[in-house]
């Protein structure tokens, strides 16, 4: 029986890289072709010191596909380039240009979704990235803004560490990761240095990075807003056409507090909330199966009856969640219980007409 290039990609996508992800979720497969059981492929490396840290995973790839039935031969080639790199004249972070009076439509983008939550650490970020992916698997076309300026983290979480490239020091050509196209400014940063802007500066970039990105032809644009009710959310509610917002949030009362707050403002910037998530709802102790409630349980679709807003979905506590955000490989790209949990939000929306 011939192999199918989703079974190649689907060993590929077990490749282990050093510094986090796999082949296939860092985007470096290329030129792959399947013919009478023969496979042959292209890893693009970043730089020649990348692709020779990649040797290891590019023998690994050729000797767990000779293993896979129906393959008869297997040929990776290594490839190198140089970094890619804006045009000198790409900067991000100005003030913002003059646009219509009024949200504006991005074009090309059927709908935008605004992830928010009134405080940090309830999981906004980890919420936004699986379930971009999520979307994504259920045949979407589907990407990911991360615009939390001052914390970017979806370029860890989505396994992607290369700049992005603008041919023209205007357009900016984003990374895909796990079939989702992405941008965060995060990766137009070294990793440790901290963005000091002020408000002007934060609502240029937001307007450069939603307008300047070849986002191309999506279903659904996710948009990982940092927490709070600050100038990011004002910009991206008073510029920008929303299809609406979701807010994330703990079961305990003190999220529950600034959860009201982020609920409030997008109600008074006029965007349609389209439902509550409670994060963090459950955890089940992999030894003994005892389910434990850690931060308390239910008071998000208690909340949401109040409010009288849509309740989406509990989502669990679960150490593989870390791992798999740390190890650029969100969880929801894979199988089992978590994946399922986001699996049935990304139906919701969809089916809801919301994504």
């Amino acid at each position: 029986m011939p192999v199918a290039r989703d079974s190649i990609l689907a060993v590929l996508d077990r490749i282990p890289l050093p510094d986090g992800g796999t082949l296939v979720s860092r985007d470096l497969i290329r030129a792959l072709s399947v013919e009478a059981g023969r496979v042959r492929f292209v890893i693009e490396a970043p730089s020649a010191e990348a692709a020779r840290a990649l040797e290891p995973a590019r023998l690994e790839a050729e000797r767990a596909l000779r293993a896979l039935p129906g393959v008869s031969d297997v040929q990776a080639v290594m490839t190198a380039h140089g970094p890619a790199a804006p045009a000198p004249s790409l900067k991000i972070g100005q003030h913002p240009s003059p646009q219509a009076a009024g949200p504006q439509r991005i074009a090309g983008i059927d709908r935008i979704i605004a992830i928010g939550s009134g405080k940090g650490g309830v999981g906004k970020s980890t919420v936004s990235s699986n379930l971009a992916v999520a979307l994504a698997r259920q045949g979407r076309r589907v990407g990911l803004l991360d615009a939390d300026i001052y914390g970017p983290s979806q370029a860890r979480m989505m396994g992607v560490n290369r700049r992005p490239a603008s041919p023209d020091g205007k357009t900016i050509l984003p990374p895909q990761a796990h079939g989702v196209t992405m941008m965060s400014l995060g990766l137009m940063l070294k990793e440790d240095e901290a963005v000091i802007w002020r408000g002007p500066m934060l609502m240029g970039a937001l307007q450069q990075l939603l307008g300047q990105v070849a986002w191309g032809e999506l279903d659904v644009l996710i948009v990982d807003l940092p927490p709070g009710t600050g100038d990011v959310q004002l910009t991206l509610c008073q510029r920008t056409q929303l299809t609406g917002a979701i807010v994330v949030s703990t079961p305990q009362d003190v999220a529950l507090l600034d959860a009201r707050k982020a609920l409030d403002m997008f109600r008074k910037l006029k965007t349609p909330v389209l439902g509550l998530i409670e994060n963090m709802s459950t955890y089940v102790c992999p030894n003994c199966g005892h389910e434990a409630h850690i931060f308390g349980h239910g008071g998000v679709a208690d909340e949401a009856r109040r409010l009288e807003v849509p309740f989406l979905g509990e989502l669990p506590l679960d150490l593989s969640v870390r791992l798999a955000g740390d190890e650029g490989r969100p969880v929801a790209a894979g199988d089992g219980p978590i994946a399922e949990a986001y699996a049935a939000l990304a139906r919701r929306l969809v089916e809801g007409g919301m994504a």
